[in-house]
């Protein structure tokens, strides 16, 4: 266990390592109690050093031998591994040591997984394997030999050696600790190839246990298509003789980027018709997408320490969400985009977890693996290719992988690569990495004989550690629409770098409607008095899709916003707009589904704590509800038609043509249950055969209430499919009535097929009630305490999961004075539990002092 205490790591105490390291060369003998790991690394004193100390990184280790040059030699253990004294001159450092993968159930380092082992070294893991210098900016290559008596026994780089019991494997590409990886097991494989652009032949290999060779048709090729984008649009072509995943059923995250041997959670890469949805197939895609990109930027450019992680994960992020549009619809993925956005990092910034892109200080880094790091970090490589243009950014990137391949670097170098290919100056871009928080951008127009100006005003609130913010560069995409619905201005990029500015646009014949944001050009909320009429004015006539949906579910809100505080709500007026959407035969499914999509009880919270209103997550919940009914009610004479039309008939197939239709025809079911008893709900799930479909149909079941013979047929059909359950056990407390919902996470947790060992299955159940607003804040503060029992019986399992599933009390300084002081009491109970990790002691000690 690590430190519950320790002291704070600023990015300004960063200090070159003493020691480099020329050559890693590892032998591990397989136990599951008693694994010996031998080391043999050659050093060299690095020349930039500012000290003479020898540390060797370490945790968890039963130490046997060690030497230098040979002669055997005696660490001194000291706080986090050891030290040693050593010659100023190259020397070989040996070491064996011994640990235990099947205790290791915080699933860091090497651990055991359902009798397969298998690695995850990002951030720190690697330090639980053997004594090492365990930081980013110590690079170098890997030659690995694994002994066991395991069927297959993987590594990374390519391999160069096998026999009775042995394999090895040598990894040319100097690598961080981070980047290493060891899967172990009875594994079977989809093999295929991959032709570069210069002709090399590439073996892939998708590894799984037996039995699940069927799910991986769709995973691999993602892969190949990933790997022939990155060549088209970036120029990245694939560096060893083989590229191979491994599917892991105990895994904290979706995946992992390993030098040639990814890592993934089954569910990040497993799929199929009947086991996945067409969001699961979406998913594995992107993720799939997102660990490969990371062979260039990640691995082949590293980060040079923990503070410049968006280095590598927001700009890998943000390649993945382009390849994404480019497979998909560029519209839709930018709404689920800008949906993920707001739903994560948007509470982050506005609450106690705030922080910037790139972090000054941190106490454990896991804690740091963020929305604001991913995703608020694409956002900002985002602006930065809209302000230097496609030419400006692919000169940049090409300059970036020619000047830094083979180096571990940092966000100021990333900036500089820019400045140099494109002139620009970005030390005012750079606030958009130094500074936390969500820009409010107000917004006001004058309109003078033919001269329409916009005028817009930027503030950013505190957050913590940050009181004071200085001015944005914010790219404003904005377009003009005639009073006639015609475009009279195309999409134009303002820049603004000032606290206020104004644009001036000349020579309009009427006073025109803008379009602002388009394309969500900016992570900033927009503040901007409209009317009823004019939303549903842009939902109509927009010619940038963004835009189309974010005027539709402005009206959403304003709607719900009526109900919650009692007032006139324009109820009409958004259904009728919403049914002219509906009726474009000729628009997206999936963009009509978003647009039928009502917002979340989340959202509604966050948007009514913004205005000054206090949420309540009961009349949230009452208020949505009725909306739902009144909505299934206007539409009722739509529905049948609808649901006939989105009705697919061809063989099921993961594309977005496809899933836009089944998510549409979800939108329509869920409305038609609330008026034919579910008829059309229980025939869908009767003969579905695919899992969209029937897992559609049991939602909305059991939103009916009439889901307990459905919920025995799905077990008794899937319950020897771990994915499948987390999903039924997932959907039982999605769509529990509130008040029952902590009584239905009880009973959830009480059926033999939920262990929390597993972060899939603990995520299936406490992840859903955390995101069940109603459920999970009672009045009584049954919820509260619910959940932290079990955090705090899961933090001496797994630290990890434990402190990101404290995440589920970041906001509760919205509610009212009752609710606060009944969190305040589980957060202080959590802290206060003897031997809390130093992972679970810092997020709640971040939330509980918001």
């Amino acid at each position: 266990m690590k430190d519950a205490s320790p002291q704070t790591i600023y990015l300004t105490d960063y200090t070159p390592p003493t020691y480099l390291v020329d050559q890693v060369d590892l032998t591990f003998r397989l136990s599951p109690n008693a694994t010996r790991v031998i080391s043999r690394i050659a050093f060299r004193p690095n020349p930039d050093a500012v000290s003479k100390r020898f540390f060797l990184h370490g945790e968890e280790l039963t130490p046997i031998s060690s030497s230098i040059d040979g002669a055997p030699v005696t660490p001194r253990e000291v706080e986090g591994g050891i030290e040693v004294d050593v010659p100023d001159a190259p020397f070989v450092w040996e070491a064996e040591v011994e640990i235990a993968p099947a205790a290791n159930t915080a699933l860091e380092g090497l651990y055991m997984s359902n009798g397969m082992y298998c690695t995850q070294c990002e951030a720190e893991g690697f330090r639980k394997i053997t004594w090492y210098p365990d930081r980013p900016d110590v690079m170098a290559p890997f030659k690995v030999r694994i002994e066991g008596d395991e069927p297959v026994m993987l590594s990374n780089g390519n391999p160069t050696g096998s026999g009775d019991g042995w394999t090895e494997w040598t990894d040319p590409w100097p690598k961080p600790a981070y980047l290493f990886a060891l899967v172990a097991g009875d594994l079977v494989a989809r093999e295929d190839s991959f032709t570069t652009m210069s002709g090399k032949h590439v073996d892939l290999k998708l590894w799984v246990r037996p039995g699940d060779e069927g799910k991986t048709a769709f995973g691999m090729e993602a892969l190949k298509k990933s790997m022939k984008w990155d060549e088209d649009v970036y120029g990245r072509e694939y560096d060893l003789d083989i590229f191979q995943i491994v599917a892991v059923s105990d895994f904290n995250m979706g995946a992992m980027e390993n030098k040639g041997l990814n890592i993934f959670n089954t569910s990040a890469v497993l799929c199929s018709p009947e086991t996945s949805t067409d969001a699961n197939f979406e998913r594995i895609e992107a993720i799939i997408a997102h660990e490969y990109f990371h062979n260039w930027t990640g691995n082949r450019i590293t980060c040079r320490d923990w503070f410049q992680l968006s280095l590598k994960e927001g700009l890998t992020v943000f390649r993945d969400q382009s390849f994404s549009a480019d497979m998909r619809s560029p519209s839709v993925c930018r709404i689920s985009d800008v949906l993920s956005l707001r739903g994560r990092q948007f509470r982050e910034d506005n609450g106690p977890l705030a922080h910037q892109v790139q972090p000054d200080s941190f106490v454990e880094i896991n804690n740091f693996y963020t929305s604001t790091i991913y995703e608020k970090g694409a956002e900002v490589i985002r602006m930065l290719k809209t302000l230097v243009g496609d030419e400006g950014y692919k000169k940049a990137l090409d300059l970036y992988f020619d000047r830094h391949d083979g180096q571990a670097c940092t966000i100021d170098d990333w900036l500089t690569v820019f400045q140099d290919a494109t002139g620009r100056d970005l030390g005012q871009f750079k606030r958009w990495y130094k500074q936390a928080g969500t820009p409010r951008l107000r917004v006001s127009e004058d309109w003078n004989d033919g001269t329409y100006q916009l005028t817009f005003t930027q503030t950013t609130p505190p957050t913590p550690g940050q009181e004071v913010k200085e001015p944005f560069v914010i790219p404003i995409a904005v377009g003009l629409i005639g009073p006639n619905g015609d475009e009279v201005v195309g999409t134009q990029v303002l820049e603004m770098t000032e606290g206020t500015q104004t644009f001036t646009f000349e020579g309009l014949a009427a006073k025109p409607v803008p379009s602002i944001l388009r394309g969500f050009s900016a992570p900033v909320i927009l503040e901007r008095e409209t009317s009823a009429q004019e939303r549903a004015f842009l939902l109509a006539n927009d010619t940038d899709e963004f835009n189309r949906w974010e005027a539709g579910r402005s009206l959403a809100k304003e709607v719900l916003t009526a109900l919650i505080t009692g007032k006139e709500a324009p109820q009409a007026i958004y259904f009728d707009a919403l049914a002219s959407v509906l009726r474009e035969d000729h628009t997206d499914p999936d963009f009509r589904a978003l647009a039928l999509a009502i917002p979340s009880a989340d959202d509604m919270a966050q948007t009514l704590f913004d205005s000054g209103v206090t949420p309540d997550p009961d009349v949230i919940h009452d208020a949505t509800e009725t909306l739902k009914q009144s909505r299934a009610e206007y539409f009722q004479d739509m529905l049948p038609r609808l649901l006939s039309e989105m009705t697919v008939t061809e063989p099921f197939a993961p594309t977005h043509e496809q899933a836009g239709k089944r998510a549409l025809g979800h939108g329509i079911l869920q409305m038609l249950t609330r008026l034919d008893g579910s008829k059309a709900a229980q025939a869908l799930f009767d003969r579905a055969d695919n899992m969209t479909l029937s897992l559609g149909a049991l939602a909305c079941l059991l939103n009916a209430g009439k889901a307990d013979a459905a919920l025995a047929t799905f077990r008794d059909k899937w319950q020897d499919d771990a994915l499948v359950m987390d999903k039924w056990f997932m959907l039982q407390v999605a769509h529990a009535d509130p008040d029952k919902a902590a009584e239905t996470v009880t009973r959830l947790t009480q059926d033999p097929a939920f262990t929390m060992k597993n972060p899939n299955r603990f995520r299936s159940v406490f992840g859903a009630f955390a995101g069940h607003p109603a459920g999970f804040h009672q009045k009584d503060g049954s919820g509260y305490r619910l959940l932290a029992d079990w955090l705090i019986k899961l933090d001496p399992i797994n630290p990890q999961i434990t402190a990101r599933m404290s995440g589920a009390f970041e906001t509760w300084k919205r509610y009212d004075g009752d609710r606060q002081s009944l969190i305040a009491d589980q957060l202080d109970r959590i802290l206060a539990t003897p031997g809390l990790s130093r992972d679970t002691t810092e997020m709640i000690s971040r939330i509980r002092g918001a």
